[in-house]
């Protein structure tokens, strides 16, 4: 596993001096009780306050209201888990046998969760510093363009530039809808006719379902 590991530690320009620690960061749930939900605990507050720092020291002007928006805009899943393909966790994520059927290595919340937990191991395994130097590392480009981001939805931002194209608007389907009512995952398609271009993402409801499938949407039409 560590050999395995070593071109993690690659892409996270982090090597870990426990490897044990990465190893749990990348043990999902579904795999039993030794899983990363402790590690995505203090990742997500870790995180959390170096982002939040790191937009104080930087936009001296702004107001509470515009470093709140930044914040959510850059610690949300979605945005975690384009990292965490950016450096392909998928490939390395330990999950139980009905998440791998399910396509779990794909799943946005499962990857923004194990991008969490890496960054609680590194703390743990170095300290909220080094934890620090990662987070400004992976964020450097989105930090320094944060501002001329659109802080619209997604479905608004992939309506509009398909709009400019002069293309047909998006189209949105339920493919399923499992779990009990009080619990239920909707898996939602994206389609956009004119780029031949298709997508499917999951959520705890229709609307959010759609959502990450616009973002999905998005970030597959700048790839290509």
């Amino acid at each position: 596993m560590i050999t395995k590991l070593t071109s993690l530690y690659k892409k996270l320009d982090y090597s870990f001096n426990d490897h044990s620690l990465l190893e749990l960061a990348l043990s999902h749930r579904s795999i039993g009780k030794n899983n990363n939900e402790r590690l995505e605990f203090l990742g997500d507050a870790v995180i959390g306050y170096v982002i939040a720092e790191e937009l104080y020291q930087r936009f001296t002007n702004e107001d509470e209201g515009n470093l709140s928006r930044y914040r959510s805009l850059l610690v949300k899943g979605d945005t975690l888990a384009s990292i965490a393909r950016q450096f392909e966790v998928g490939k390395y994520l330990k999950l139980g046998g009905g998440e791998l059927k399910s396509g779990g290595f794909r799943r946005t919340s499962i990857l923004a969760d194990a991008m969490e937990a890496i960054i609680g191991a590194i703390t743990l395994d170095s300290d909220i510093e080094q934890a620090r130097k990662c987070i400004l590392i992976w964020y450097k480009k989105r930090l320094d363009n944060i501002k001329t981001l659109d802080l619209k939805d997604p479905k608004t931002r992939l309506q509009e530039f398909l709009q400019a194209k002069k293309f047909d608007l998006p189209q949105y389907k339920v493919v399923s809808i499992n779990g009990k009512e009080h619990a239920q995952n909707f898996q939602i398609d994206c389609s956009v006719k004119e780029l031949n271009l298709l997508v499917t993402a999951e959520a705890g409801s229709r609307r959010a379902a759609e959502q990450k499938s616009a973002e999905l949407m998005l970030e597959t039409i700048c790839k290509t």
